[in-house]
């Protein structure tokens, strides 16, 4: 059976509310999995944007600590320089990064797991704790090393939550590059500007510049004149590939005024380059503060229009879920209304058809199914009311067919019942088993149909006594025919004193195989015959094995294998034919059979069998032969229960008196 013949088998096997569920279901399989990829890659990038706005909040706190600690740092020189004014005191500012230090703790605790950002928090505010306590033993160096150490691990913590938070990652233009400004430009240009008003704070305490501050100051320009460059390129790129619009509405007037804060600031950092121009602090302190003050708005401003972005971007996957969840359960509802109304349709016509079969059934040919379909369950239809015109005309033929068959069946029965009278004539009298001298004998035969194919026979002339039984193949009219030809020979060989048993089987087997070859049919017979003489049996033929039951209880068996040949088999079968002879003592029971009773089946398939019958015979061996066939009969058909019997049943049974 090829592939497609057994899914065709497969499908025809089952009902028709089962394949509209099987044809759900495989529907339903690659549409649940196209739903649960295209759900899961929306909730990937929800949760990815969600972790960047994660990222933005830690970042805020870090944000105002990079403005205090410079601002904190640079109150350890008011003392030295009466010029220097700044609006906070140092517990003002102390307050606020404790406060700050408090709302970054908050933020760490909800966030610490999921930035894996707590091990460089602790480290940060541990440093603080040990800052405030022992700021008094300190040097303005050791201020300045100490401070200096503060913001490099702020900003080591600025990179982690970067890293972690998918920030350094973010796949559009207009939020990458704000990301670039709020992560890594600003806060660098502003660790810089704090670098050049430290510089020009410790100018401003002397009378001049040393060669190192100059070379740093034209350093730290240099490298704040390339940053402020490639902010001001990147935060164009945002602008033009920012889909709303509003980005660079809102931040194009922050971000020129701080560049060309920086702008002049560096062109003022550029003439130190010339030995013989002298380095005035004031302007340095006032441009990088002003700048710092601008940076920070900036930074900020950024940092709003990110998050408001991302959050942008978190309700449009939202919402193209919803909107993806709401067409799918529309198109699911199409696809169930169409799926209902198609299988109704069917059901229907299935319905029709049935009522329809079952009214042909009871007898009404007459009947047509009325349905207005156009599709191919309407050919269906007109298909079954062509059946079942065809089936009228039919029947009116059987009709006729039937009434010649009843008479035919009539005559068949009539000749079947002869013939089953005929083999129960021919079978020995109760009258006839008693007249044998020295044996009891007790027969039973049982044709599985009204004409049988077992053969046994009890036969008495002058003083010999011959016993037969024989099983020819199947059962019905050409066995029972055969069967009667086989006893008509014995019977007839018998009457002419035939003793030898070679002879006499070869007699039998001649008369048979030639009547066979002229009625054309392959029917063939075990027959063992038995000479019965003053305690002697000699035995002869190929059948069944002969069971014999010793008067102490013990059991013999005698294999006809090799005592003869099929009879009607094979025109001579003088050459297989044997003799055995058992001796019988007063109360020795012999018990023949046919393979009908071996072979007898249950509703189980399982086979009476040769032991279970000598198993009954030798509980009932001291009994009358009359009660041991009753209890093998009686054993065979509790055996049998409900099952249909297949063969002929033939028992026969002798007791040596």
């Amino acid at each position: 059976m090829n592939r497609k013949s057994l899914g065709i088998h497969l499908m025809n096997r089952l009902s028709y509310p089962q394949k509209f569920s099987l044809i759900g279901f495989l529907f339903a399989i690659p549409l649940t999995l196209v739903m649960y990829l295209l759900i899961s890659e929306i909730n990937s990038r929800v949760d990815f944007s969600q972790k960047e706005i994660y990222g933005n909040q830690y970042l805020r706190p870090l944000r105002q600590l990079r403005e205090y600690i410079p601002k904190l740092q640079q109150l350890n020189y008011q003392p030295l320089n009466t010029n220097l004014s700044l609006p906070d005191t140092r517990a003002d500012l102390e307050a606020k990064m404790d406060a700050n230090f408090q709302s970054l703790a908050n933020t760490d605790f909800q966030l610490g797991n999921i930035l894996m950002s707590s091990e460089n928090f602790n480290k940060i505010y541990q440093d603080w704790q040990n800052f405030k306590l022992r700021r008094s033993q300190w040097s303005l160096e050791t201020y300045d090393f100490v401070y200096q150490r503060l913001s490099a691990d702020i900003n080591r913590l600025s990179a982690r939550v970067g890293d972690t938070s998918n920030l350094i990652l973010d796949p559009d233009l207009d939020t990458y590059y704000l990301m670039d400004a709020t992560l890594l430009k600003l806060p660098e240009m502003q660790k810089i500007l704090s670098d050049i008003r430290l510089i020009s704070q410790k100018i401003s305490l002397r009378s001049d510049v040393t060669p190192e501050e100059r070379a740093e100051l034209i350093s730290l320009g240099s490298k704040l004149r390339e940053i402020n460059q490639d902010l001001a390129i990147n935060m164009e790129v945002a602008f033009s590939n920012n889909h709303h619009g509003h980005l660079r509405q809102k931040l194009t007037q922050d971000l020129k005024s701080f560049n060309l804060m920086v702008e002049q600031l560096t062109k003022q950092l550029d003439k130190t380059i010339y030995q013989t121009v002298s380095i005035k602090s004031y302007p340095y302190i006032n441009g990088s503060n002003l700048a710092l003050n601008s940076s920070f708005k900036l930074w900020d401003k950024s940092l709003n229009e990110l998050d408001f972005l991302l959050q942008y971007r978190i309700d449009t996957f939202v919402n193209r879920r919803q909107f993806i969840c709401i067409l799918v359960l529309i198109i699911l509802t199409l696809v169930l209304y169409i799926f209902v109304s198609f299988y109704r349709a069917v059901m229907q016509t299935v319905f029709v058809l049935d009522e329809a079969s079952k009214k042909m059934a009871s007898g009404n040919l007459d009947h047509k199914v009325i349905l207005d379909n156009r599709d191919e369950l309407g050919q269906v239809v007109g298909a079954f009311n062509n059946i079942a015109d065809a089936l009228v005309v039919a029947n009116q033929e059987i009709t006729v067919l039937n009434d010649r068959l009843k008479a035919e069946n009539m005559r068949m029965s009539a000749e079947l019942e002869v013939t089953r009278k005929i083999q129960q004539m021919l079978l020995p009298k109760d009258r006839e088993l008693k007249e044998i001298i020295g044996l009891d004998i007790a027969g039973f035969m049982e044709a599985a149909e009204e004409v049988g194919g077992d053969y046994y026979d009890v036969l008495q002339h002058e003083g010999r006594v011959k016993i037969g039984i024989g099983d020819v193949t199947g059962h019905g009219l050409e066995s029972g025919v055969l069967m009667i030809m086989v006893q008509t020979a014995v019977r007839t060989l018998l009457a002419y004193n035939e003793p030898d048993p070679v002879r006499f089987l070869s007699a039998i087997n001649s008369v048979i195989y030639d009547n066979v070859q002229r009625m054309k049919c392959d029917k063939n017979a075990s027959l063992a015959l038995l000479d019965y003489q003053q305690g002697m049996l000699k035995l002869s033929g190929q059948h069944e094995e002969m069971i014999v039951v010793r008067c102490n209880g013990s059991v013999e068996r005698f294999d006809t294998i090799d005592l003869g040949f099929p009879i009607g088999l094979d025109a001579d079968i003088a050459e297989f034919v044997a003799e055995t002879i058992v001796q019988l003592h007063s109360g020795d029971v012999v018990v023949l059979y046919t393979d009908g009773i071996t072979e007898a089946e249950n509703m189980d398939k399982v086979l009476y069998g040769l032991e279970r019958l000598i198993e009954v015979v030798q509980i009932n061996w001291q009994r009358t032969t009359a009660d041991i066939r009753h209890a093998v009969i009686d054993d065979v058909r509790s055996h049998i229960g409900e099952q249909k019997v297949f063969d002929d049943i033939t028992l026969l049974v002798l007791k040596q008196k």
